[in-house]
């Protein structure tokens, strides 16, 4: 009894903090324009030479690591400890977009992790956006863009969608975007949540229209929710969902009038995730999809506890210079 009041007092505690840190934040943020575009160089451990490849594969994997401090943290495993396992698994990827990258960032990119190419992190306060891209390919270039249109808590973070360009080989580069939107199901997030798409989806458009695209990360939305437009997005874009091509054979779910979202660690293969991963081919890049998973297992700890309160999706693909 005595060790769960101390537990339930650091909690409160906890959560008092975050909030002051959040307001602090909040009047920091609020001195810059929320749609800026923000250019940030990637930093490299080491540099590889190019090569001249005109075809290969690509395992992809989108990851919300779940990085608030243990006190608030939704995640049931230590925070510190989970991120410097989640450095070491997310190795055998070859580009790895993670969300919520905030307290314990230096745990995920010194506890083991090898990609050569990294993003570097957003600064803010308390803390930027928490969007970091991993990649064993060159990032050539990488901006981050915060959203217009927020809701609640939401609005005392910086949140928003970040902007990579990957070169594969000599003569081939694709976009990389990695995303997080707004959260939560009531009326004003939902609001804010599908103007973010909207958002996104002009940016693509704009920025990326002749381009090779992937768009991997925390959606935070469903098909079957009314109240959510990611079928609108993909049309608008033309980017195809790796989980509706290759577990639904092409078939988006419908609409579900009385929609509820699952639990985020229920997650199969067959059920659709809030994190998702979109692909979109170019006149001179072809992708051609090969596997989906959501990787329970892998990102599990000892004891087959989650590392994070989401799952981690997987995708792998071949890519072919046309």
């Amino acid at each position: 009894m005595e060790l769960q009041l101390v537990w339930q007092t650091r909690q409160k505690w906890g959560r008092i903090l975050l909030i002051v840190f959040l307001v602090c934040g909040y009047f920091y943020l609020t001195k810059t324009s929320r749609s800026a575009v923000q250019p940030i160089e990637a930093y490299l451990s080491s540099r590889r030479a190019v090569s001249n490849a005109s075809t290969g594969s690509l395992s992809l994997l989108t990851y919300n690591v779940a990085g608030l401090p243990d006190v608030i943290s939704a995640a049931t495993t230590p925070r510190a400890q989970s991120m410097r396992a989640i450095s070491k698994k997310i190795n055998t990827f070859d580009i790895v977009n993670v969300q919520e990258d905030f307290h314990y960032h230096d745990d995920l990119y010194k506890g083991g992790n090898r990609h050569p190419y990294r993003t570097a992190p957003k600064i803010g306060m308390p803390y930027g956006d928490g969007l970091n891209t991993l990649s064993n390919y060159p990032i050539l270039e990488s901006r981050r863009i915060s959203w217009k249109d927020c809701h609640g808590t939401d609005c005392l973070a910086s949140k928003g969608f970040s902007y990579t360009r990957i070169q594969l080989a000599v003569d081939v580069n694709i976009d990389v975007y990695n995303v997080h939107a707004t959260a939560q199901d009531n009326a004003g997030a939902a609001l804010a949540r599908r103007k973010n798409m909207q958002q996104l989806a002009d940016y693509i458009r704009q920025y990326s229209n002749d381009q090779a695209v992937l768009v991997m990360g925390d959606f935070n939305a469903h098909y079957a929710a009314s109240w959510d437009n990611v079928l609108r997005f993909s049309e608008r874009t033309t980017l195809t969902d790796a989980w509706v091509a290759l577990e639904r054979n092409g078939t988006v779910p419908p609409i579900h009038p009385q929609f509820r979202a699952a639990d985020k660690l229920a997650l199969t293969d067959t059920c659709e995730s809030i994190d998702k991963i979109f692909f979109r081919n170019s006149l001179h890049v072809e992708f051609t999809p090969r596997s989906y998973k959501v990787e329970k297992q892998q990102f599990s700890d000892n004891h087959g506890e989650p590392l994070s309160d989401h799952c981690a999706i997987s995708f792998v693909l071949n890519w072919k210079k046309k």
